[in-house]
């Protein structure tokens, strides 16, 4: 007995493909249980028929030969259990997540994916000081420029910070303290994100503590770093910051700024104008990334997880 095939039919013989599309359309904006109570289906036929609708999407989208790449690890649980993500960011949109972690191995698979003659063409790669990340890159794309990520190497110098406040928490005692306690939010974020009373705050805590001041100001300073066009102009203001630096007593700042020399050809990559893309993306990609995981939040099912970063930045079916 031959089953005849019926393009119009979804995976799921008692639906069309045109009704699973319409299920994966909704599911781009509610959470699976959402879709299921309003369309009453049960909720693996919801997730089935979305799966094949990212499926479709990522059919059409194809695999791109990327100029520049964008680099990053995510955690998918507790346990340090992490996959990467690599996005295009000419196109803007992840185009591979995979990996067993964050291994030299892990992202040898990118490249092993994406083929020898796609991996040629890739001009710039974006990512953070992560050495597997650069080692592989360097072996399978060595024509490739490598940029560390701006955003990263922020992060670490307000962790810097951080470190700074919690030592001059510890030192001090008494009334001294309460300038500090709970202003980590107000001392780490940019002035212009602050609310009035925030500012005030802020004011109000560099005003009382020399140490964070200098701190404050120099994590402020250092990103002028990115405004510079030539990479000899960019160094010449690395070393003055670093310079300023003495006599300050500021050990998590000068951890920093080995950090940095030790790193500086990624970093000088920026001054280029041939490696200008915006780097903003990425960002925006964690962000969503982060509230994918939130709405799948208890599901073990990777696949799933794979396809909905794939597909968060691509065009509705």
């Amino acid at each position: 007995m031959k089953r005849e095939q019926l393009e119009f039919l979804a995976d799921n013989p008692f639906y069309t493909k045109r009704f699973a599309f319409y299920v994966g359309r909704r599911c781009r904006q509610a959470t699976i249980k959402d879709i299921a109570q309003e369309l009453k289906l049960d909720w693996d036929t919801v997730k089935t028929l979305e799966k094949q609708y990212m499926r479709a999407q990522l059919a059409k989208a194809g695999t791109p030969g990327s100029k520049a790449i964008g680099i990053d690890e995510i955690s998918i649980r507790k346990g340090h259990a992490y996959r990467i993500v690599v996005s295009d960011l000419i196109r803007r949109r992840p185009i591979w997540f995979g990996g067993e972690d964050r291994s030299e191995a892990s992202m040898a698979q990118f490249y092993d994916w994406l083929g020898e003659n796609k991996a040629d063409g890739i001009r710039l790669a974006v990512m953070d000081m992560w050495k597997p990340f650069a080692n592989a890159t360097r072996t399978h794309a060595p024509q490739a420029a490598i940029l560390f990520d701006k955003f990263h190497i922020m992060r670490h110098l307000g962790e810097a910070l951080d470190k700074v406040r919690k030592s001059e928490y510890a030192r001090l005692s008494g009334k001294n303290r309460r300038y500090i306690k709970g202003q980590k939010y107000t001392l780490l974020s940019r002035r212009e994100n602050l609310t009035l009373e925030g500012r005030r705050a802020l004011k109000t805590l560099l005003a009382a503590n020399k140490r964070l001041n200098t701190a404050y100001l120099l994590k402020e300073s250092f990103g002028q770093l990115w405004d510079y066009k030539r990479e000899g102009w960019a160094r010449r203001f690395f070393e003055n910051w670093r310079t300023s630096l003495k006599w300050q007593r500021l050990q998590p700042y000068e951890k920093f700024a080995e950090m940095i020399n030790r790193h500086w050809d990624g970093i000088a990559a920026y001054c280029r104008s041939e490696n200008k893309v915006s780097l903003g993306f990425v960002e925006g990609l964690n962000n969503k990334i982060r509230v994918i995981q939130r709405r799948a939040y208890g599901l073990r099912d990777e696949d799933y997880l794979r396809l909905k970063i794939l597909t968060c930045m691509l065009p509705a079916l």
